[in-house]
């Protein structure tokens, strides 16, 4: 290596911005483009997570006043919009819908089986975006590992090119390699949490309006003058 080299690769380096849009700025477009493709991600699984908390916040009051009208024995007319009242409304549907010759039992199953089929419809809309977080989670690791892959290949080819390999010739690169995966890890890490943690409230919310459902189809198939009641207040 020629010594005169050795100054100028540390005044490179020097000059060389290593802050966050420095290093996003001076990468190559290859590991750039991962950058952007990955905060895109980013923004969108956050898009995603606020939505998500929102609607299920909503979705476990209204799984709390469902339980509490079907076990209450009172009128189901609280539950006048959101999910409960959808299930309510799909219980009486199936009510109206009655044949003189069937039994308690079966009666109750209809009934069942309509609330349950209208549950699973709310619950499909509510896991719309799961999908992209648990994507993101498992893809954004490897994404950002293939930008730095890419960004110390091109430290390589600099230590080939300058015939120096002192770290002031390799650090940019390799810095720059190294923020393409932190940006992948910032992205994966909320992204796994946040899926676990929304799966798991939304199974919880499933299982609260399950339990509402064998409650009030038993109610419904045994009083049969609860369906008079609530057809004649329509």
């Amino acid at each position: 290596m020629d010594p005169t080299t050795a100054p100028d690769a540390a005044a490179a380096a020097a000059a060389h911005d290593f802050s966050f849009i420095g290093l996003f700025l001076q990468a190559d477009p290859i590991v750039k483009g991962v950058m952007i493709l990955l905060v895109v991600a980013s923004v969108a699984c956050w898009t995603v997570i606020v939505e998500k908390i929102v609607r299920l916040a909503a979705a476990r009051r209204q799984a709390r006043l469902f339980g509490r009208v079907a076990a209450s024995g009172g009128s189901l007319e609280e539950a006048r919009s959101g999910l409960a009242a959808r299930v309510v409304a799909a219980a009486q549907e199936a009510w109206r819908d009655q044949d003189p010759t069937e039994s308690r039992a079966e009666r109750r199953e209809r009934i069942e089986r309509a609330m349950r089929a209208a549950l699973t419809l709310e619950v499909k809309r509510l896991q719309v975006g799961l999908p992209l977080l648990a994507t993101a989670g498992s893809a954004a690791p490897f994404i950002g590992l293939f930008g730095t892959v890419w960004g110390i290949m091109n430290s390589f080819s600099s230590i080939a090119k300058s015939q120096d390999t002192s770290l002031a010739v390799v650090a940019p690169g390799i810095a720059e390699a190294l923020f393409a995966t932190a940006i992948g890890l910032v992205v994966a890490i909320p992204a796994v949490i946040a899926y676990n943690k929304l799966s798991g409230d939304l199974g919880k919310i499933q299982s609260s309006f399950v339990a509402g459902i064998g409650t009030l189809g038993n109610r419904l198939a045994r009083d049969r003058a609860l369906h008079h009641r609530s057809a004649a207040a329509e």
